[in-house]
């Protein structure tokens, strides 16, 4: 696991690099693609670059500390290893508590916020997300009204913690997961620990348990869904800047770059808008990612008054 690691670690580098090609992108997709193991090695990752960076400044005297009392320690190990995790607890108490009640979150097309709830609980926000937080004594719940949020929740055995999705609801105790709700459709992926997905006024009929790598896909309204496994890692990728899919929709992919990008994005007919899209687009200049998509489906933009019109390529 720890040459995974290494070579993940590569990765997350190499994609942050203003000189990646889209041949980075590709070989990077391919590199998913190759083991499962690979993308759960990326989202351990991402969730520590996610972790140093909400705490960067009290990490920092943590690792100096780290290095002070043990100074042969190499800066690999260091990192991966349990220095990582001392320095992320002595960093978790430089962070803002919000007090308790009910708060409203949200963002704007391209803005990321990290929230961190009373209970320890963290969030973070997608662009175009719109979401509500009660904290109680006796619970703990969020309201998604629309857009996209990872989890990393607290453990309390004596207060479930529930985000509600429209007519399903998903319920943990402790654990790390997103979700995501637009154009009518919820998905929610696991990273660490176990939830449940239930109904919650209508829709689904039954409960699914999600486990670590496993993604639950359910349409608002419909009684059933379901569950991939293997693929939660694509869920993760916008906290590092990358939309990563599998054979999902063109419609589906415009929806989330238009939560990225504060110029709309429209595809020109309900045909094109299925053509289905695998591969990796990296969020940095709307056009730059406008013409990798063209690498990924035959498509060319349009520019309009009100945004930009995606239309089948000749």
């Amino acid at each position: 696991m720890d040459d995974r690691l290494d070579e993940a670690g590569d990765w997350l580098v190499r994609l942050q690099s203003d000189a990646l090609s889209e041949e980075d992108a590709l070989a990077f997709d391919a590199w998913l693609a190759a083991s499962p193991e690979n993308g759960r090695a990326y989202d351990a990752v991402v969730a520590a670059s996610h972790e140093i960076d909400a705490n960067r400044m009290a990490l920092r005297l943590a690792l100096s500390a780290q290095r002070t009392r043990n100074p042969i320690v190499s800066r690999r190990r260091l990192f991966w290893g349990g220095g990582l995790a001392a320095a992320a607890i002595a960093a978790s108490a430089a962070i803002v508590v919000l007090p308790a009640g009910v708060q409203t979150y949200a963002t704007a097309p391209g803005e990321r916020q990290r929230i961190q709830l009373a209970d320890g609980s963290s969030l973070e926000l997608n662009g175009a997300t719109r979401l509500s937080a009660r904290m109680t004594g006796k619970m703990r719940r969020i309201e998604l009204e629309v857009g996209e949020a990872s989890f990393d929740v607290a453990h309390d055995a004596n207060r479930p913690f529930l985000v509600d999705t429209g007519d399903s609801a998903v319920r943990v105790v402790g654990t790390q997961f997103n979700v995501r709700r637009r154009g009518g459709r919820v998905a929610v992926a696991v990273a660490r620990g176990e939830v449940e997905v239930g109904p919650d006024g209508g829709g689904l009929r039954q409960h699914y348990r999600l486990r670590p790598g496993q993604r639950l896909d359910h349409a608002e309204g419909a009684t059933d869904a379901r569950i991939t496994s293997d693929a939660a890692q694509a869920a993760f990728g916008w906290r590092a800047g990358r939309l990563i899919y599998r054979n999902a929709t063109l419609g589906e992919v415009v929806e989330d770059l238009n939560a990225q990008f504060a110029r709309p994005m429209r595809v020109a007919d309900p045909r094109l808008a299925a053509v289905r899209v695998s591969g990796v687009l990296v969020l940095d200049d709307q056009q730059a990612v406008i013409r990798r998509l063209a690498l990924l489906t035959p498509i060319e933009a349009k520019e309009e008054s009100s945004g930009v019109l995606l239309q089948r390529a000749p």
